[in-house]
């Protein structure tokens, strides 16, 4: 059986869970998610907390019960506390700054790139150590949005400039051998 699949997820008192069949919606102070899992699996809210089980032991319903069960607890945990990923910029020059609620990032373009938050998602920028913090209640959305900023300037190995992960590790490159005079 899962080891991920078959723990309860715990629902703190502040978030509301509805389960109708396999539709699962999550209501806390952070916002609202909603859910359809597939009907292969049982879920359960009673005790408050969340059990997902499983009719059978095929090798695919086997995956979907782990899927699940975090799927289930992501929601749970970013209606109650929300997820954050932590961009950072390197390079002379470049540096973000907010516009409202609208990123603009100077990365070494001729000109500004404007990057729109989705609903859900809010931009947080430290503009000294050149810092961009994307939060939501929504993991898998606040994960594309980080993704998405990052493939606007991806880290390049010469140099080391571009727009990467806080802690992400670019290997650098040796550049041109000089030419060698006999």
């Amino acid at each position: 059986m899962s080891r991920i699949g078959r723990m309860p997820v715990p629902v703190p008192d502040d978030v509301k869970v509805t389960i109708k069949g396999t539709h699962v919606s999550v209501k806390g102070p952070k916002g609202e998610l909603e859910q359809t899992f597939r009907p292969e699996m049982h879920i359960k809210y009673e005790n408050d907390e969340i059990t997902v089980e499983r009719p059978n032991d095929q090798p695919q319903v086997r995956a979907l019960h782990g899927l699940t069960r975090a799927l289930i607890n992501n929601m749970v945990v970013g209606v109650k506390d929300g997820f954050e990923k932590v961009l950072q910029i390197e390079g002379v020059g470049y540096r973000p700054e907010l516009d409202g609620n609208t990123l603009v990032l100077h990365v070494g373009f001729s000109h500004a790139v404007r990057v729109e938050p989705p609903d859900g998602i809010v931009f947080e920028v430290d503009t000294r150590p050149r810092i961009i913090k994307v939060q939501g209640y929504d993991k898998e959305l606040v994960g594309r949005t980080a993704a998405d900023i990052r493939k606007i300037r991806p880290p390049e190995p010469y140099k080391g400039k571009g727009i990467r992960y806080f802690g992400e590790y670019v290997r650098r490159k040796a550049g041109k051998a000089g030419k060698v005079v006999a």
